[in-house]
Formats: C-alpha cells, structure tokens, sequence
C-alpha cells in the first residue's frame, strides 16, 4: 500500500499550510474524508479521528457562534494526535482556535480556494486511488480497442513480441514484465508499469526499446482497468483445448475476478491477430452478441428438427 501525507496534498492540490507544519509527513490510512459538524457541537463519542477533517463554510459558520472557551476545548479534541490533517475549504479563514490546538498538536491546517463539494470529491478519489490494494503482475498490460487485455505466460512464451505486434498494429502498450493492479474498488482492477520501466519492452536479441520514441506518444497510455486476461502456453497435444468458446474461465487477483482464455503457442500461429480478435469478440459479448451461443442454438435446432424428421 502506497504511503501518503499532508505533504502529498498540499503538491497535488496545491494546499497552503496554515499551521501544524511539523505534522505534515503524518501517514494518511484511509480515503474517507469526515466534515465534523456534529463533533463542533460537542459530540465526539464517534470521531473518526484518522480521518483527513474537512471544514467548510457550514461547520465555521456554526464554530463562530461558540463562546471563545468552547472553541479552545473543541478544537483540542479536533485536533488529535492521531489525525492526519485539516483542510478548510473556499478559502475561509481559519478560527485562531484552531490554529493554536493544530500548532500543539501538531496537525497540520491546510486551505483551499475550490468549494467544499468538489474539493472532497478530488480528494477521495486521490486517496483512493493512492491507497487502494496493490499487487503485481509477470505479463504484459495492452489497450486494444478500449479493452484492458492482461497477457500471461511463462518466461520465454513471446509475450513481449506479441505485445509489440500489436503495438506496430495501433495498440497501445501499458506495462511490460511487471504490472502493478491496483483494485480501486470492488470490482475494478487498474494497471500500470513501474516507474523504472515505463514505455519500455524487454525483446530477446535486440535489448530494451522505447515504445514511445519508436512509435510516438500514441503508442503508449499511463494506465488501463483490466478487464480479459489472455494466458499464452505452449501448446499440448495431450490437452483438450476450448474450441466453441461456452467454457468461461476466471483469474482472480485480489478480491477481483476477470474473465481468462488460454491460447496454444505454436509455430505459424499470429498471437498478435488472435489476441485482437479475442478483445473485439469480448466486446462484443459485453454488448450481447455470443457467437458461440448462437452456434449452440443452432446446432440444437438442426439435431431437433433431425429428432422431428425422423419420428414423421
């Protein structure tokens, strides 16, 4: 799980710091965002301490009408060791209460100019894209017409080559050999290549080449959400391998689960084409039309009115 502080927000959202400066590099442990209204009128049996707090016009308005010594002994409960930070939202001013409970404390105050509504909604989904589950991935991460296709395989299988078959074919590569997939949420898994070997494709007897100086930045995207998993293999002929497309097989990663299809590897075969045509028919099921069920349908037909011909 990937680490982030106060400090990461006020760069990302460019946040000015108010107060609390020491407390800036405090771990932030969830993307939930609490707006504290009721612990401003004195409930505090529930606050979510580890929360980021954000305050907006509502709550201030409201802290405004408390006497000066109610304000100094909510804001010490606001402000807890164990909360990440303080946001005040539209550019509000920033009750001295709170500035001096922040200063002991050590919580940071930061303040943004955008509304309330919108300033949460950035937030958390910032947070939980930053925070949510990570794992990864031996294989090769394409877009291929819209479509998110996670390639598997043992080393050696020609993953890497057939990635950039595609490439060369107008799709555009991910991730090579590692893939980091976050699950952003229940059932979205988002992957992404490491840092160190972004746009890059390991091809075996030519070395490392850059996919976005050979083919320009349209040849490459930051981040796709995955959504088929193509597993290649050598192939075995001992091994009964699907060839009408009814047997729908999963991978699970994390809590997640995508749709899989194992293709054989052989001499002569174009995974790249294969591989095309598997994301395009998988499009194509999400709108409705399964042409190994049609297939189905229609050999059931033949074989009844067969059964019917031969009773008559």
């Amino acid at each position: 799980m990937a680490k982030v502080t106060a400090n990461d927000l006020l760069e990302q959202f460019q946040l000015e710091l108010l107060a609390g400066e020491e407390g800036i590099y405090r771990p932030i442990t969830t993307s939930d965002i609490s707006r504290p209204g009721m612990e401003m009128a004195g409930f505090f049996t529930y606050y979510p301490a580890k929360r980021l707090q954000l305050l907006g016009r509502t709550e201030l308005t409201f802290f405004e009408q408390l006497t000066k010594e109610v304000q100094q002994e909510r804001m010490l409960k606001l402000c807890t060791y164990d909360t990440p930070g303080i946001i005040i939202s539209r550019g509000n001013e920033a009750p001295r209460a709170l500035l001096e409970a922040a200063e002991q404390n050590g919580v940071p105050v930061m303040r943004s100019k955008q509304t309330t509504t919108r300033l949460s909604s950035k937030l958390t989904n910032y947070l939980e894209s930053k925070l949510s589950p990570m794992t990864a991935v031996h294989g090769v991460l394409v877009d291929i017409y819209g479509i998110g296709v996670l390639i598997t395989g043992n080393s050696g299988v020609g993953k890497s080559e057939t990635a950039l078959d595609l490439v060369r074919r107008g799709h555009r590569l991910v991730a090579d050999d590692s893939v980091e997939i976050r699950q952003e949420n229940e059932d979205t898994l988002v992957g992404r290549s490491p840092e160190l070997i972004q746009h890059l494709l390991e091809i075996r007897g030519l070395g490392i080449i850059n996919v976005m100086t050979l083919f320009g930045a349209g040849a490459v995207r930051p981040y796709k959400r995955i959504v088929l998993c193509i597993h290649l293999e050598l192939w075995d002929q001992k091994k009964a391998y699907d060839r009408l497309g009814l047997e729908e097989e999963t991978m699970k990663i994390m809590d997640s689960e995508i749709q899989k299809l194992t293709v054989p590897v052989r001499p002569g075969r174009n995974l790249a084409v294969i591989i095309e045509v598997a994301a395009m028919n998988f499009r194509l099921k999400r709108l409705g039309f399964n042409a190994a069920e049609e297939f189905s349908e229609r050999l059931t037909d033949v074989i009844e009115e067969g059964d019917r011909d031969e009773f008559n």
